[in-house]
């Protein structure tokens, strides 16, 4: 992942209602939520939840689907991934010891968070 393309992800989640977006489409796994359910469990308008949708869905960190008359937001897992690769790239500077606590979080995956 390219410097910019990572700096427009992480400005992206640096807003409580979009990160607790990510964090419940995460949640949500491939099968994702409707744009309703979404706003309902955040707590925000329609029209706001949309803005913050497109942001999340530039910075390439989220999709969309249509089902029927519905959109189906979820999570972009490999955005996902991209973006925690580029943050954890030049961790440990030699010292794979510092880093081996992000390696369990891969082992937990599925589990609490």
């Amino acid at each position: 992942m390219e410097f910019p393309v990572a700096l427009e992800a992480l400005s992206a989640l640096a807003h409580g209602h979009r990160l607790a977006v990510f964090r419940l489409l995460v949640r949500a796994g491939s099968e994702g939520l409707a744009a309703g359910t979404l706003a309902h469990e955040i707590g925000v308008l329609p029209n706001t939840l949309s803005s913050h949708l497109t942001i999340l869905s530039h910075a390439g960190l989220i999709r969309v689907r249509r089902e029927g008359r519905s959109l189906i937001y979820s999570a972009d897992h490999d955005g996902m991934r991209d973006l925690l690769s580029f943050l954890a790239a030049d961790c440990c500077d030699g010292r794979p010891e510092i880093c081996l606590p992000l390696a369990a979080l891969g082992q937990t995956c599925g589990g609490a968070a």
